[in-house]
């Protein structure tokens, strides 16, 4: 055992290993070839409950190492004891629904607002007035019922509870969240419109003079949004390089990008912003940070100016058609197409991070509830709301309040599984019943199938054990995960560590798993309006309508709740989830069984039991 501790202690043997038995879990196969180990990922299979069976298995091995956490532990603890909430005794339970009672009010008097009553309520600071818990710990406890593990997002996130006003407590029927989008997806991109060259296509063949004024402000838009003054106290710049730029003036630029970029990923100690609203964005941009991500930007900012901008002061079509007669100029509109997008992908589109309903709701296709809500009008308002301040990477980039767009014109999402998704699966509904056009119909489109790549499949420990040896082998590149240093800092850090270890990250990276895609357009002018050429979003729904839970909800109860509820094995599933102690419901969190709590429910009033 000594010995076995003498290696783990060592990185290389640390990493590799951690690395392979994740691998191996996760239905790798591994040989070895000539004194070197090939790695294999498993093979999808065609059956489709055997495929969703891998895939559940692998999520639950990462879900289970955190649910044995000890502050994870000590959370679920926290939320199911009881606390006093006025005159009564509170746990998490309460805001469970009996299956038991819930089958029968349906046996009773059919699917209607009387039994289940939904309303969106956003996830905020406050507490719930009815448990006292802090909404963000109802809503976590609840994701942690998930089969995938809880995770954080970069950038901006909003969750989003589900609940029942039909219930004393107000039970929760789901959960969602609306987060930062993956910057890069070819399939959505492609379906929007957007994509550079399928844009520039379209342009080339249709040039008109919004087109053409469109991007004469970009290119401004571009140098104008770029702090400059330490760039000119320092001597990088003269005050006439930035109206006259020589390809000199750009490769001091570019060099000061490096040299801050280094130093920023060998620095000790990273100045990072708190608050926006109370700390100076100067302060953030002289970072080395931002001031490599300022210098790189500028000069880039002016070699579009010099190689394009010309062909476009006045903006005309002549000017345009001209541009793209010109090879150079042509490879500057693709960066200014680029830059544009990478803008507005993060304010105007959204992704639909985590969706669904919890037991016993989840038998009623209430997963399909909750994925029409979490694009209604109230969430959109929310969302516009909560967003309507200055843009944390824009700001720091400029050195002051910089408002980027927040009206939501996309939201994308993707199946748990690459076999197919009930939850998304024919999930349309007429525009009219969000305030919409009675002849528009809303929903989830499928827009192809996403490329198996990530990191899912790897453990927090053998990310760490990774991460250590990156950094033992002198890496000159440093994951500090703040917000403006890039994507994915999770996948960035598996990455080097792969490339320390000497093992093909490529390849390792390739989970084996596809997912299917889904997109909601919000807009008419889908593709004009995320690009920002159009101003004003033409929405397919009214943003402002205040009664749209009721009417998505009676939608709901008609379209997909009313006739399960009248199926016998449908309403026995549910009568499953009881809230009886001990609480076997699955709305519960499955603690490892090595871990379960002993715990007792509240009496449910009718005798009945709820998990």
């Amino acid at each position: 055992m000594a010995k076995i501790t003498k290696l783990y202690d060592q990185p290389l043997l640390a990493a590799a290993a951690h690395t392979t038995i994740d691998l191996v879990n996760q239905g790798w196969t591994v040989r070895i070839d000539k004194s070197r180990a090939v790695l294999a990922p498993p093979s999808v299979h065609s059956n489709r409950e055997a495929e969703k069976a891998r895939i559940r298995s692998q999520e639950h091995l990462r879900r289970d190492e955190q649910l044995r956490k000890g502050s994870v532990r000590r959370f679920v603890e926290s939320m199911e004891r009881t606390h006093q909430q006025g005159d009564r005794l509170v746990s998490i339970f309460n805001l469970m629904r009996d299956g038991r009672e819930l089958a029968d009010a349906l046996e009773r008097t059919g699917a209607s607002t009387d039994v289940i009553k939904p309303y969106v309520q956003i996830v905020d600071s406050s507490t719930c007035e009815l448990t006292g818990f802090k909404l963000h710990d109802i809503w976590r406890y609840f994701r942690h019922t998930w089969s995938n593990a809880y995770a954080t997002v970069p950038g901006r996130s909003m969750p989003i509870l589900i609940r029942d006003a039909a219930t004393d407590f107000h039970a929760v029927i789901g959960l969602a969240a609306i987060s930062s989008p993956v910057v890069q997806i070819a399939e959505r991109d492609h379906w929007m419109g957007w994509e550079t060259d399928q844009f520039l296509k379209q342009v080339q063949a249709q040039p008109t003079g919004d087109m053409a004024c469109w991007l004469a402000q970009r290119i401004h838009c571009q140098q104008s949004e770029i702090y400059v003054d330490d760039l000119l106290r320092d001597g990088i710049l003269q005050p006439t390089d930035l109206a006259t730029p020589t390809p000199e003036v750009i490769a001091r630029l570019r060099t000061d990008a490096e040299r801050h970029r280094q130093r920023h990923h060998q620095a000790g100690t990273i100045r990072e912003v708190r608050n926006i609203e109370r700390d100076a964005w100067v302060h953030r941009a002289t970072t080395d940070l931002f001031r490599s991500k300022r210098s790189s930007a500028l000069a880039e900012a002016l070699e579009i100016a010099t190689l394009l901008g010309t062909y476009l002061s006045p903006p005309t079509v002549e000017g345009l058609i001209k541009a793209f007669s010109d090879p150079k100029a042509r490879t500057q509109m693709r960066r200014v197409v680029r830059r544009a997008r990478g803008e507005r992908v993060g304010t105007v589109i959204a992704d639909l991070t985590v969706c669904g309903a919890v037991a016993p709701y989840n038998a009623l296709a209430a997963g399909k509830l909750v994925g029409a809500l979490a694009v209604s009008p109230r969430v959109l308002a929310a969302y516009r709301e909560k967003y309507a301040r200055p843009s944390e990477i824009a700001s720091a980039m400029a050195g002051r309040p910089i408002l980027r767009e927040a009206r939501l014109s996309f939201v994308g999402t993707t199946s748990l599984y690459g076999t197919g998704s009930s939850q998304y699966n024919r999930l349309f509904w007429p525009a009219e019943i969000m305030g919409g056009d009675s002849n528009t119909r809303m929903g989830f489109h499928e827009l192809g199938r996403s490329r198996s790549f990530g990191t899912s499949h790897f453990s927090e420990e053998t990310v760490d054990a990774l991460v250590r040896l990156s950094g033992l082998r002198g890496s000159l590149v440093r994951v500090n995960s703040l917000f403006g240093e890039g994507v994915s800092p999770r996948l960035r850090k598996v990455r080097l560590g792969l490339a320390a270890l000497g093992w093909p990250a490529n390849e390792l990276l390739r989970h084996g798993r596809e997912r299917i895609l889904y997109g909601v357009p919000l807009v008419e002018n889908l593709r004009d309006y995320s690009l920002g050429i159009d101003r004003e979003p033409k929405y397919l729904l009214n943003p402002e309508l205040s009664d749209a839970d009721t009417k998505v909800a009676d939608w709901w109860l008609e379209r997909w709740c009313q006739r399960r509820a009248t199926s016998q094995n449908v309403l026995e599933s549910m009568r499953s989830h009881r809230l009886v102690r001990p609480v076997r419901h699955g709305a519960r969190v499955p603690l490892p069984i090595e871990d379960e709590l002993v715990s007792f429910a509240p009496q449910h009033p009718g005798g009945d039991e709820h998990h």
